[in-house]
């Protein structure tokens, strides 16, 4: 598979967790990281671009922190921009109809925090609901999200490990030893409009 990995941090210079899992995934074979911070700090995207990229790629993985229980602005600006009806979806909107989406989050909260029992009182799945959903209308399948807890208070050592785990798992979907369909969440019910495309 062709991975890219669309990354957004607005204080990427005092980043633990992402800095640790952008180096991981660097260098990987079919994989592409794109940086939108960097790429538009004026946020003025160009959907043109961001749109072949799409079609250039069989899983987007969107990877960020996660503020506020949703993505930074740069992601929601780049979402409302680039999905276009009638491209993502909507009447021949099947552009991307096939391919895979996936969350790549940090959290300040333990895991604890994110349960029915803990003070932010859902998983980090059920607030990832607004993608799931995007994929699912752009004909796309959502794949478990791959979430690091608490990151910035963790071990150095453990950092590194799941550091070690991202990779694996982004190395193994661009090499074609995992299959991304047997990742796809847990109560996700693939579109009618999917059709997964063998890469």
């Amino acid at each position: 598979m062709r991975i890219l990995i669309l990354f957004a941090h607005p204080k990427f210079s005092s980043s633990v967790v992402h800095r640790s899992l952008l180096r991981a995934a660097a260098g990987l074979d079919k994989v592409m990281l794109h940086d939108l911070y960097a790429a538009y700090p004026s946020f003025a995207i160009d959907v043109g671009r961001e749109q072949k990229l799409l079609l250039d790629h069989d899983l987007i993985v969107l990877q960020h922190p996660f503020y506020w229980y949703s993505c930074p602005a740069i992601v929601k600006e780049w979402l409302d921009l680039v999905l276009e009806n009638g491209w993502a979806y909507g009447p021949g909107g099947t552009r991307l109809a096939g391919k895979f989406l996936m969350s790549a989050v940090s959290t300040g909260g333990s895991a604890e925090a994110y349960a029915r029992t803990g003070r932010n009182r859902f998983e980090v799945g059920e607030l990832l609901a607004p993608f799931d959903q995007t994929a699912h209308l752009c004909g796309m399948g959502w794949l478990e999200p791959f979430v690091v807890h608490a990151g910035r208070r963790m071990p150095p050592g453990d950092l590194a490990t799941h550091a070690d785990a991202y990779r694996g798992l982004i190395s193994a979907l661009a090499s074609g030893s995992a299959d991304p369909r047997a990742l796809i969440a847990r109560n996700y019910a693939l579109p009618d409009t999917f059709h997964h495309r063998a890469a």
